[in-house]
């Protein structure tokens, strides 16, 4: 699976979710800790979009086995909007509480995986597939949306750490909140404790 963690691989989730990612942190100026944390917040955005996805595949799917099971007519094509509206059969999200800015950067390769997990042939013709077909893709996509879930949780816990460390140094006096004034294009986002 693309989104294991490879122990001394090259990708910036094997970077975040490395064993030694946040040894000697507090040792660290506060400009590496930030980019640390920066790195470990857009792999979260990464893995929440790829989340996403997948999630959003299960609904199609779910919702192509109850039409079927309620013997309903019709494709799902014309309720696709209703499947995937926010609010449907999924329940309210859990995530970090926070309003994020940046945008996933591996947007394709996420989409080019998911349809690959199922060599989809569309969303819509998942009515030409079969039953059993639909019902082992739901099993797989649910398995790696248990993983993918794992590691962004894993990936969560590295950028709170950091978070953490940077607002231990501004509640300590190691870090000067003045000073983030006089940076130009210094980042504005510093926990508020």
């Amino acid at each position: 699976m693309p989104y294991d963690v490879r122990p001394g691989g090259n990708r910036r989730l094997d970077h975040v979710l490395a064993e030694d990612y946040l040894s000697g942190l507090p040792d660290l100026s506060l400009a590496e800790v930030r980019q640390l944390r920066d790195d470990a917040d857009q792999e979260e955005v990464d893995l929440s979009y790829l989340r996403r996805l997948l999630q959003g595949r299960l609904d199609i799917l779910g919702a192509e086995l109850q039409r079927r099971e309620e013997g309903r007519e019709g494709g799902l094509v014309e309720s696709l909007a209703a499947i995937l509206a926010e609010h449907g059969t999924r329940g309210p999200a859990f995530g970090m509480g926070r309003h994020g800015t940046k945008e996933p950067s591996r947007a394709g390769e996420s989409r080019r995986y998911v349809e690959g997990l199922v060599s989809d042939p569309g969303v819509s013709d998942v009515s030409a597939q079969s039953t059993e077909e639909i019902t082992a893709a739901i099993e797989l996509l649910r398995t790696e949306e248990h993983s993918v879930s794992g590691r962004r949780r894993q990936v969560q816990a590295v950028f709170d750490a950091c978070s953490a460390e940077i607002t231990r140094r501004y509640r300590t006096g190691e870090a000067d909140p003045l000073a983030l004034l006089q940076q130009p294009g210094a980042p504005t986002d510093e926990p508020t404790a």
